[in-house]
C-alpha cells in the first residue's frame, strides 16, 4: 500500500527533496555545536578534541555581572514590541475600514506596508541620518519648536523607546493587512442593524468590529508570546554602540559579542543553547493557548 501510494506520489516527494535537503544540511548537521556549550572550546581542536568542562559555562553565565540587565532588556523591548505591534496595527486596521474612498484605502494600505520589505541594514542608515543630534530632521524640527537636540540613539533613555517606534513603523503594515482580512468576515448585515437601531461608528466598532476581530486578536497574541526572547537582532546590531549597551544589549546581541568579538564561544554558545530551550517551552505554551483561546492548530 505504501510502496503503491508512493509510487503515484513520487513528484510531489521529489518536489520536497531540495527543501528537506536544506533544512538537514542547515539546521540539523549544526546542532552538533551543541556541545560547544560543554566545552572549553578551541577551533583549532575542533568540537571532538576540545577540554570538556561540563556545566562550567553556565555556571559563568548565571555569575556575568551584566546577565541581569541583559535578560531585562531582551524582555523589555520584546515585551513594548509585542504590544505596539497588537496596539498599532488594530488601529490601523479599524481606521482603514472605516475609510470609504477605495483609491486612497489601498494607496494608504501600500504606503504603510513597503517599509516591510526594507532590510534593517538599510534603515539603519536612514535612522542614523533622520536621528542625528547635530543635522537629522528629526532634531532639526524639534528645535523650530525651541527643544534641545535629543540623542536618539546614544541616550540610554531613549534609545529603548526609538528600536520599539521604529520597529513598529516597519512592521505595523504587515500585520494591518492580517487585521483587515479579519474585518472582511464581519457580516455587514450586523452594521446595517445597528444603523437602523440608531446606533452610531463608535458602538459599531466597539460592540461590532472589535468582537468580530477577536478571534484573530487572540491567535497573534498568543503567538507571539514565543517570540518574547527575540528582541530583534538585526535592527539592534545596525543601531547600537557600546554607549547604549546598557539599555540596547539583549541575549542575541551579548552572544554575537562573546562568539565573535571576544572568541568565548562556550559562554556565547551556552546562553544560546538556554535562550532556544525556554524560546521552545514559550513557543510550545504560545501553540497551546492559540489552540485552545482561538481554535487554531498547526498539526
Amino acid at each position: 500500500m505504501i510502496i503503491k501510494r508512493f509510487a503515484k506520489e513520487w513528484p510531489l516527494h521529489l518536489l520536497l527533496l531540495p527543501a528537506i535537503v536544506l533544512v538537514i544540511v542547515f539546521s540539523y548537521v549544526p546542532m552538533a555545536g551543541i556541545a560547544i556549550a560543554f566545552e572549553k572550546f578551541i577551533p583549532s581542536k575542533g568540537i571532538f578534541r576540545s577540554e570538556w568542562v561540563g556545566w562550567a559555562n553556565f555556571q559563568y553565565m548565571l555569575e556575568y555581572p551584566g546577565i541581569g540587565r541583559i535578560v531585562y532588556n531582551t524582555l523589555f523591548i520584546a515585551v513594548m514590541k509585542i504590544v505596539g505591534g497588537l496596539l498599532v496595527p488594530i488601529t490601523i486596521a479599524i481606521l482603514l475600514n472605516e475609510v470609504r474612498k477605495e483609491v486612497f484605502k489601498r494607496t494608504v494600505q501600500t504606503l504603510v506596508y513597503l517599509p516591510h520589505f526594507l532590510s534593517w541594514v538599510l534603515l539603519g542608515g536612514i535612522l542614523v541620518d533622520i536621528l542625528s543630534p547635530s543635522s537629522g530632521i528629526v532634531n532639526r524640527l524639534l528645535g523650530t519648536f525651541g527643544i534641545e537636540p535629543v540623542f536618539f540613539l546614544g541616550s540610554n533613555d531613549w534609545f529603548p523607546y526609538t528600536l520599539v517606534i521604529s520597529d513598529i513603523w516597519k512592521e505595523f503594515g504587515f500585520s494591518t493587512i492580517v487585521y483587515l482580512a479579519a474585518l472582511t468576515a464581519i457580516n455587514p448585515a450586523l452594521y446595517e442593524a445597528a444603523e437602523v437601531d440608531g446606533a452610531g461608528r463608535l458602538k459599531m466598532t466597539w460592540h461590532i468590529t472589535l468582537p468580530g476581530m477577536l478571534p484573530i486578536i487572540v491567535l497573534m497574541a498568543t503567538l507571539s508570546v514565543g517570540n518574547i526572547l527575540n528582541a530583534g537582532f538585526e535592527q539592534i546590531f545596525n543601531l547600537y554602540g557600546p554607549a547604549v549597551y546598557e539599555s540596547g544589549d539583549i541575549i542575541d546581541t551579548f552572544v554575537y559579542r562573546m562568539g565573535f568579538e571576544q572568541v568565548h564561544y562556550g559562554l556565547a554558545t551556552a546562553v544560546g543553547l538556554l535562550k532556544s530551550v525556554v524560546s521552545l517551552v514559550l513557543l510550545s505554551v504560545s501553540y497551546g493557548m492559540a489552540y485552545r483561546f482561538a481554535g487554531y492548530r498547526i498539526f
